[in-house]
């Protein structure tokens, strides 16, 4: 694991040799400085994604009184090929991606007070895969010591598979990379000695191409790291006593589409036909506007929505850890004047100098009006009150309401938006009580968790 803080120098990916950190630090910090520390995790669906999309420059720049990590994984099929036989054969191994993760962590705890950071005050972020990651993280059977804070953007709810569940995608890999010949053990010699834009061919073949149920490289339940979806390990109490702040978008999906059972068994292939039915019971066309908003609410409080919920009443619970929910409800003023909605990483563009991620890797920043600037200064000012004090109203800016605790009574929330005017020097943020619709529909989708794998 190599450290990297160099201007102009996020390195890392596109590359097999990608296990690398992006150290961001105040100028002049130095070991005795104790300086919290934000250890950063992107997403991209485990399949995609860059450091360098996600800077932190203007993060130190505005707050010089933090460290932050950003953090480098193995994607794709390079960080979560799965097949029954690396564990029976002892051919391989579940997870790396995940694993990757965890080293980075354990860097960051042995190795960022020489950075000035305090070892002892950790706070992991993430936002969609990246997001998903923190509750695994949260849930897993290890590495719960290294970190001390949690912050969770979009929850990235896809379905832990087994191993022999994920059989087909790597048959039909392994044949699509040159490699669909003899046992398991000549396919995985065979695929490790393949050319990297080989793997890359066949991965994106198993993405567009590839029909079985489970069409994805991402965690697994592997019996050692995750034993049970994670949504089971949160309603049981089984995960890491540490304070959350957890939201999501307004508007935001990861099913296309219109039909909503279709969507759903689509992303979670073990839903039974009996849960499907009870899906169009509890979203009935009569709670909606439109076909499209039903559709929209009924699959992405599934995909992504109800991480919230489900993370924030975990945490909320427990009488020594606090909660922190909110609602993103801005959009990139670069979207169509015609269109409200607040899709998915909506935050991003806002928080990262107008980000826009390109599928291979690369970035494209766009301009953002002074609006913007100032809204973006006070979603990270709440960020990194939160990794410093345990909350994000402790040194929110002056013009910014207080970010109120999410409680399993109250179920207060934050909705994070600018204001209707062009004035900078206003908040449009306000606190905002959870809708008592959302949050039993919510309840039904956690009541969903063995079938939905997530």
């Amino acid at each position: 694991m190599h450290a990297l803080y160099a201007a102009g120098d996020a390195g890392g990916a596109g590359s097999e040799d990608c296990l690398r950190l992006n150290i961001y630090t105040p100028a002049g910090a130095k070991k005795g400085d104790n300086l919290p520390v934000l250890v950063y995790i992107h997403g991209g669906g485990y399949v995609y994604g860059n450091p360098a999309n996600w800077p932190f420059d203007h993060w130190i720049h505005q707050s010089p009184n933090v460290v932050v990590a950003s953090v480098y994984y193995r994607l794709n099929s390079i960080g979560f090929l799965t097949i029954p036989e690396f564990e029976s054969q002892g051919l391989g191994d579940f997870n790396a991606g995940f694993y990757d993760q965890i080293e980075a962590l354990r860097f960051v705890k042995e190795h960022i007070a020489s950075f000035g950071g305090d070892p002892n005050k950790v706070t992991i972020d993430g936002q969609s895969a990246g997001g998903a990651s923190i509750e695994l993280h949260l849930t897993a059977n290890v590495g719960r010591d290294l970190f001390h804070q949690a912050i969770a953007q979009s929850v990235y709810r896809a379905p832990l598979p087994t191993p022999e569940e994920q059989r087909p995608m790597f048959s039909y890999y392994a044949e699509q990379a040159g490699c669909g010949s003899g046992s398991v053990a000549a396919q995985v010699a065979c695929l490790r000695n393949a050319d990297v834009s080989a793997l890359s061919r066949a991965q994106d073949l198993v993405m567009y191409n590839f029909t079985g149920a489970y069409k994805s490289f991402h965690p697994i339940l592997d019996g050692k790291l995750f034993t049970e979806a994670p949504t089971i390990s949160l309603l049981s109490g089984n995960f890491a006593e540490v304070p959350v702040m957890v939201g999501a978008t307004s508007n935001e999906t990861l099913s296309g589409g219109s039909n909503i059972t279709q969507a759903l068994k689509t992303y979670f292939p073990a839903l039974t036909q009996t849960d499907l039915e009870q899906y169009l019971e509890v979203y009935p066309a009569s709670d909606f506007d439109n076909a499209a908003q039903r559709f929209t609410v009924a699959t992405g409080e599934s995909d992504v929505r109800c991480g919230r919920e489900i993370i924030g009443l975990a945490a909320a619970k427990r009488p020594t850890t606090k909660a922190f929910a909110y609602r993103y409800n801005q959009h990139p003023s670069t979207q169509a004047a015609n269109d409200t909605n607040v899709y998915h990483a909506a935050e991003n563009w806002m928080m990262f100098l107008g980000t826009s991620t390109g599928f291979n890797g690369s970035t494209t920043f766009q301009p953002m009006t002074a609006l913007d600037d100032a809204f973006a200064a006070e979603l990270i000012a709440y960020w990194l009150s939160f990794v410093r004090a345990g909350d994000p109203s402790t040194f929110r800016l002056a013009r910014s309401p207080v970010w109120p605790e999410y409680t399993v009574q109250g179920k207060e929330r934050i909705a994070l938006q600018e204001p209707r005017t062009d004035d900078t020097s206003v908040s449009g943020s306000t606190a905002e009580p959870e809708p008592e619709l959302e949050t039993s529909r919510c309840a039904f989708v956690a009541s969903k968790a063995a079938h939905q794998q997530a």
